[in-house]
């Protein structure tokens, strides 16, 4: 079966070089150099917000604000208006999932979610909301599922169970919990 790969959905610019829309995107460059990217930025986004008990709110929001709007930027120009509108819809219905995460990562620091108020968590959960929609775009990528209903159906599936099984052990167990 050939591989169908992921197409942009508006035309953009790398390099002084056009990539029109609806032609295939390279794939094997748009995702390590997203994935290692908004790794590095999330995670001083993650620093700036919870490595002090004060954290710079006004700094934070800039910092992160401005990168975050230009991943949705990104991601409209290469997954679409539809594709995006479901991230967001997703992210809303996954906060309890996320919460419990990073009150994990905070965990290995001695720290949890509810030493912080509610505003030091925007930032980094919206990097939390972008990273993870970029590892399931490459999931179905990988698995060659964009434009396979029935495969994508599957993916889709195994996607939210493994993320249930992920947050509701975390939740329940308490896994390094206080």
């Amino acid at each position: 079966m050939a591989r169908k790969p992921m197409k942009r959905h508006r035309p953009f610019t790398v390099d002084g070089k056009v990539y029109p829309q609806g032609r295939k995107a390279l794939g094997y460059m748009i995702y390590p150099f997203f994935l290692v990217h908004m790794l590095a930025f999330g995670l001083s986004g993650f620093f700036l917000a919870y490595a002090s008990d004060e954290p710079d709110l006004p700094f934070l929001y800039t910092h992160g604000g401005i990168a975050c709007l230009t991943y949705t930027v990104f991601y409209l120009a290469l997954f679409g208006r539809d594709e995006v509108k479901w991230m967001f819809i997703n992210s809303a219905l996954g906060l309890l999932g996320i919460y419990a995460q990073i009150d994990l990562i905070l965990s290995l620091f001695g720290r949890h979610a509810s030493d912080y108020a509610v505003s030091v968590h925007i930032i980094p959960f919206l990097y939390y909301v972008l990273y993870t929609f970029l590892l399931h775009q490459m999931v179905l990528d990988l698995a060659r599922a964009r434009d396979e209903p029935k495969r994508k159906a599957r993916i889709d599936t195994l996607y939210v169970v493994i993320s249930i099984v992920i947050y509701g052990s975390i939740y329940l167990f308490g896994l390094f919990g206080r």
